[in-house]
């Protein structure tokens, strides 16, 4: 126990000053602590070198030393800092209904708590036990915002009443604590937290899911590594089948956290020795058997027939005195209660102060509440100058720093793919695998295509016919990737602009319909500019690229090679060709007079087909790098300007009007903070209390 009070001293004397300051906490608090913290037992191994006195009085000379750092816990409860994901030390007490949860804590109180059939506790009851040196009690209830004064003689109608403004009238359960202070002469300080006795079977007006409300509730509180768990065991029952310990199990399964309370001792004491020494089912922190008060008894009589019983009783006798009564259980909450609040008030400081740091930082980055058409001006500026810079970034410099894990804002890698993708779907498209009926299609059209003239001249009618054919095959591409490129580019610039003005979602709506519109004309000039590209390569047939004459005068030089084999009957039918593979031409022997021709046309649309194929992967890619600049440069400011601040618009004077969810963040996060404040004075002021107590 004094390992535990001289920590507590320790603590006092840390870094107190800088517990006051309402800026920046360094991290070197809890590195001042560690040492502390290296030093602390656990729980279990303070409670067996520490020795109990069997005839101990309720209120112990630890009290003094405890109840500075009880208050400042008791006040950090009050504050609802745990609603801050900050865990407080807690004493909660658990028991299956009927244990004679409520006996125990009647004799730790020295008052009168509701009974009757069913379930008595209906909310979390927060017990605040404190020694009074004055002999008139004083008791209150805390709930709802409200403090409601009341006294030992009305006390469990007053929690009656509380229970069912809280609950509502009948057997339901409710999640929102009661508070019940008792300031009374000769009670230990204590602070337990009582739950509603654990139920399986539903009775007349409780709700089916009863069970799972009240696990629900009590794994809500017992949870958390900082709960110490108070669980109550009847005598007449077997340990392993008490639901509560199934519970208490399942989150603390060494059981270093957990102290047990074994009621009704004089109504089963045969075998209770074996069941609390045996320890079957790993309750750490020991065991205490308890009588309780029967009938009319005065608390005084009750602790005098405990005492009678655990002395004089053949089989209870021969527990250990360390084990036995209430005064040992309000010994042993008391150093538990010490010792876990040493422990834990460090990680506590640190919690508090780094939601503190977090909550400035988080508020120093919201926006500034405008309050002029100017300033709203220009934080609009502001907006549309950063949305710019970042699009040129990922859409024109291929800059990723804002977005370094996410791949789909890294644009011009994307699009460089999405182009690249485009140029195989255009050659696979215009690809022709077959290798039967090869020329057929070109002596088709030349059949139709001749005329009275010269011989030995390829109609320029015929090529025309054959590429306008290839052209149309191929022309729903281009359209389709200029639809998904703008697609893409709607959903990166929709991002930005979302982003860059989240801050101010009242005008987020109209940057969005801004945005949109401007990618759907953006989306439309450039399927008209496709469609343009693809028309004037039906029109004509025209290339400087010289190219065209190298590929097709390479093809030319199979042509001896498909004259023997027209001629020589000899000859295998199936000859190779270089870019079309294995060629059948049997079929071609019928069209001596105009084979040759359709071979120069097949050869001819070859190369040629090559350069137009090149020709709408190279305008596309130069139109889209074109559109981007355009837009990031010049279009879409000039967009998002007429739609906040063109005629009719309200869009900056929108600016000035605060969102609901942004007031209500910037609410949330002033009243957090301003919390939190309180709290690290509370700790300051009592580990300041603590270290001047100690010199």
């Amino acid at each position: 126990l004094s390992l535990s009070l001289s920590l507590c001293v320790q603590m006092g004397s840390v870094n107190r000053a800088g517990l006051v300051q309402q800026n920046a906490y360094n991290t070197s608090d809890s590195e001042e602590y560690s040492s502390a913290l290296d030093n602390i037992e656990p729980l279990s191994v303070v409670l067996e070198e520490t020795s109990l006195s069997v005839h101990a009085p309720l209120v112990t000379s630890l009290n003094d030393r405890i109840r500075p750092l009880l208050d400042a816990v008791d006040q950090l409860r009050h504050l609802k800092v745990m609603q801050e994901g900050i865990q407080l030390p807690t004493i909660v007490v658990v028991g299956d209904q009927s244990s004679g949860k409520s006996s125990v804590l009647e004799s730790l109180a020295g008052i009168n708590l509701p009974r009757g059939q069913g379930i008595c506790t209906r909310v979390p009851l927060i017990m605040r036990l404190q020694h009074h040196p004055n002999p008139d009690p004083e008791l209150f209830l805390e709930f709802h915002g409200k403090t409601v004064p009341t006294d030992e003689t009305h006390i469990a109608k007053a929690i009656e009443e509380a229970t069912k403004e809280i609950a509502g009238d009948g057997k339901g359960i409710s999640h929102t604590p009661l508070t019940l202070v008792v300031k009374k002469n000769g009670v230990p300080d204590l602070t337990m937290v009582d739950l509603p006795g654990i139920t399986r079977v539903p009775v007349h007006g409780q709700p089916e899911d009863i069970y799972e409300q009240i696990s629900a509730i009590i794994m809500e509180y017992i949870k958390p590594e900082e709960s110490i768990i108070l669980n109550v065991l009847s005598a007449t029952v077997d340990f392993p089948t008490c639901e509560s310990i199934r519970m208490s199990q399942r989150v603390d399964k060494t059981g270093e956290r957990t102290l047990a309370v074994v009621t009704k001792a004089d109504k089963a004491p045969e075998g209770l020795l074996e069941k609390v020494t045996a320890d079957d089912v790993n309750i750490g922190l020991g065991y205490v058997c308890v009588r309780n008060r029967i009938g009319d008894e005065s608390y005084e009589e009750a602790r005098m027939e405990e005492d009678r019983l655990f002395n004089n009783h053949p089989l209870l006798s021969k527990i250990d005195k360390s084990m036995v009564g209430i005064p040992v259980l309000a010994q042993k909450l008391g150093q538990i209660q010490a010792t876990s609040i040493s422990k834990c008030l460090p990680e506590i400081v640190r919690k508090i102060s780094d939601k503190l740091n977090m909550n400035i930082s988080e508020l120093s980055k919201m926006p500034k509440k405008l309050s002029s058409v100017a300033e709203a001006m220009t934080v609009f500026m502001q907006i549309l100058g950063s949305s710019k810079e970042s699009l040129k970034k990922i859409l024109v410099r291929g800059e990723f720093d804002e977005y370094p894990d996410e791949k789909h804002m890294h644009c011009t890698a994307r699009l460089a793919e999405m182009l690249n993708h485009y140029s195989v779907q255009l050659q696979k498209s215009a690809e022709n695998k077959s290798t039967e009926n090869f020329l057929m299609e070109e002596i088709s059209v030349l059949e139709e295509a001749k005329g009275i003239g010269l011989p030995n001249f390829l109609p320029r009618s015929a090529f025309l016919t054959i590429l306008q054919k290839r052209v149309k095959a191929i022309s729903g591409t281009p359209i389709e990737f200029v639809a998904q490129v703008w697609e893409y580019i709607e959903t990166v610039v929709l991002a930005v602009l979302m982003h860059h003005s989240e801050n101010y979602p009242q005008v987020q709506s109209s940057t969005r319909r801004a945005g949109q519109n401007l990618i759907a004309k953006m989306k439309e000039k450039s399927s008209q500019v496709v469609t343009e590209i693809v028309e004037m390569e039906k029109l004509t047939d025209y290339t400087c690229d010289p190219e065209y004459m190298t590929v097709w005068g390479k093809l030319m030089e199979n042509q001896n090679v498909f004259n023997e084999a027209m001629e020589n009957h000899s000859k295998p039918t199936n000859i190779t060709i270089e870019g079309f593979g294995e060629i059948e031409v049997e079929h071609l022997r019928r069209y001596p007079g105009v084979r040759n021709e359709a071979f120069d046309m097949k050869m001819r649309i070859t190369a040629y087909w090559k350069i137009v194929l090149k020709r709408l992967v190279d305008c596309m890619a130069l139109h889209l790098l074109y559109s981007i600049q355009m837009l990031v440069n010049r279009d879409m400011e000039n967009e998002i300007v007429n739609e906040l601040m063109g005629s009719g618009s309200d869009g900056i004077e929108r600016m000035l009007e605060e969102s609901p969810s942004v007031a209500a963040k910037r609410e949330r996060l002033k009243k957090s903070t301003k919390l939190l404040k309180e709290s690290k004075e509370i700790v300051a002021r009592i580990q300041d209390r603590v270290a001047i107590n100690e010199g």
